[in-house]
């Protein structure tokens, strides 16, 4: 066997950034038709960031991308890859990571979006750490970056209350297996393609025509009902999948760091996987879903709160529209 496909990728650095302004629970009693009480019951937010002047996708991004390099100690020209997992680019052409490339000086990088949602950075990180095992790169830089308060409906009492801007972002260094990250499942379901869903903005109905954004074709749609079931389900199973694979049970895992959409899920799937509460990790109460930038938010939230440690055996787990689903198995 060729000695570079017992390579992986660990985590070697974090970074986050988060808008200056917040919007309360409060603010959207005054909004729409809502309460504090309704909104912590439901998907226990409280409040979440979101970009005001002189922020965009791009800030955030930069921002982010920027501490995890000095993070892991390393210099922006080591930098081969950068992968930007968003589904709310600064703008439609070009990509968004070649938009922030010279701000974040990896200039020796090669630079692309991926889009999966809420899956998007397990699914980045999936797609980077093949280039590791190949031996072709040995740093990478992946980031999580979302405003979805660009396409929040806020007449819309079912969802403008849930989501958040921030963006995340990972070094990642080679590591030989069994360090870093060990197993990684993914899936797709575009069946279920309009459970979540932006119809407008594409090439389909195109943000130029002024009758779609008057039908307001350009906002978050969500059928959340629906995807409630299958996100639960689908959680549980893809956990269950890596740990699997991994010859590993929930008993060995230090951390389940999930998506954070919603508590109601968040609870459904760790007690579905019997992973005791102090076991799982939740910050959605401050910052709502912040879609692909969730995951590593929350990863910099845990280590600074000192739960996340060397060594620890790490269970990442996202679903999303597409819909898509991911798990990854870390030892961190």
């Amino acid at each position: 066997m060729h000695d570079n496909h017992s390579r992986t990728a660990r985590i070697a650095g974090l970074g986050t950034a988060l808008p200056a302004r917040v919007l309360t629970n409060a603010d959207f009693e005054r909004m729409v038709e809502t309460s504090d009480e309704w909104i912590v019951t439901r998907t226990g937010i409280r409040e979440r960031h979101v970009v005001g002047e002189g922020e965009s996708l791009a800030t955030l991004a930069v921002e982010a991308g920027k501490k995890a390099m000095a993070d892991a100690g390393v210099d922006p020209q080591e930098v081969e890859l950068l992968i930007l997992a968003t589904a709310t680019p600064e703008q439609p052409i070009p990509a968004t990571a070649a938009i922030i490339q010279p701000q974040l000086g990896v200039m020796r990088a090669a630079c692309f979006d991926l889009s999966a949602a809420c899956s998007g950075f397990l699914y980045a990180l999936q797609v980077a750490r093949q280039f590791f095992s190949t031996g072709e790169v040995s740093t990478a830089l992946v980031i999580g970056a979302e405003t979805l308060s660009r396409y929040t409906d806020y007449t819309d009492r079912a969802t403008c209350v849930l989501f958040g801007d921030g963006a995340g972002a990972v070094v990642l260094r080679a590591a030989d297996a069994g360090q870093g990250i060990l197993r990684m499942a993914w899936h797709t379901d575009g069946s279920m393609a309009d459970f979540i869903c932006m119809p407008g903005g594409g090439s389909r109905f195109p943000p130029n025509v002024k009758e779609y954004v008057d039908a307001r074709l350009p906002f978050i749609k969500m059928r959340g009902n629906e995807t409630f079931k299958v996100a639960v389900r689908a959680l549980a199973e893809v956990c269950d999948e890596v740990l699997q694979a991994a010859g590993m049970t929930v008993n060995d895992i230090d951390l389940l760091v999930p998506h954070q959409a919603n508590i109601r899920i968040i609870d459904a799937v760790a007690s579905r996987l019997g992973v005791p509460p102090e076991k799982v990790f939740v910050n959605v109460d401050k910052v709502g879903n912040t879609s692909a930038a969730s995951i590593p938010l929350a990863l910099a939230d845990a280590r600074a709160q000192g739960r996340l440690k060397p060594g620890d055996l790490v269970l990442m787990a996202a679903f999303g529209g597409g819909l898509t689903w991911a798990a990854s198995l870390v030892r961190w």
